[in-house]
């Protein structure tokens, strides 16, 4: 309905808008708009092709509607940061606003509800204390001290213990990418690794080389086996220089 709206209004400006977020937050469309609907001469340029520009511009219109609409601060439910950020119910509320005021018998909708969600997209963390290089095989190492290790996962697990699902499956499509190539799949980080079988492969698949299975248990049947197996992955990292702080194996 309001893009409707504003075509029409700007149809003689030979302006058309698409998209209420990509089209409004760099001022250009609320300038034509205020001029054409109040007759408001505002001392911008008409194009802001810079961010620094578009803020000034934003500025000046967001005060010139503020004046019009006679609104205090904590009345306006927009701001410059949230209108060039396309934040869409920011601008919602700016056009329903101006249309109210400058064109009050518009039969704007009645009732409406705008429900928000904010949404984390959790891609893969990386803490600033961490120092990391590139694997031969494409792998991102962690090099980590051992007092930079136990900060960075002992702040995920105390402050955001509801990531920890998210971090997983960062982890699990890693190592399935790779693991993937010798018919195996892992589900369950903690199950599926204690007993160092999938860790040992893993560690061949990236450094290229074949485990002779002579030299650990394939099916361990015992915590011993299981013992030798994380021992000789542990042992593996530390000869490739891939883990330079002690593990507990057990």
């Amino acid at each position: 309905f309001l893009i409707d709206w504003i075509n029409a209004t700007l149809k003689q400006e030979h302006i058309v808008v698409k998209s209420l977020e990509e089209d409004l937050f760099d001022g250009l469309v609320l300038h034509h708009l205020l001029e054409h609907l109040g007759s408001l001469k505002l001392d911008v340029d008409k194009i802001a092709l810079t961010e620094k520009k578009q803020r000034q511009k934003l500025s000046v219109i967001l005060e010139a509607v503020a004046k019009c609409l006679q609104l205090e601060g904590d009345q306006q439910k927009w701001s410059v940061e949230s209108i060039l950020s396309k934040d869409l119910l920011s601008t919602l509320h700016l056009l329903v606003a101006i249309a109210k005021h400058f064109q009050p018998d518009l039969a704007i909708p009645a009732n409406v509800q705008v429900e928000t969600l904010t949404i984390q997209v959790i891609i893969v963390f990386i803490f600033a204390t961490m120092d990391y290089r590139i694997h031969s095989q494409g792998l991102i190492c962690l090099e980590l001290g051992r007092n930079v290790a136990d900060d960075a996962f002992d702040e995920l697990f105390s402050h955001a213990p509801d990531r920890l699902d998210a971090v997983k499956q960062v982890f699990l499509q890693f190592v399935n990418q790779h693991v993937g190539k010798l018919g195996l799949n892992v589900q369950d980080i903690e199950s599926q690794f204690a007993d160092g079988v999938i860790l040992l492969l893993l560690i061949g698949q990236l450094e290229g080389y074949f485990l002779n299975l002579r030299h650990f248990f394939l099916t361990p049947a015992s915590p011993t086996e299981m013992l030798h197996n994380v021992n000789l992955a542990l042992d593996l990292l530390t000869d490739g220089g891939l883990l330079n702080f002690s593990v507990n194996s057990e």
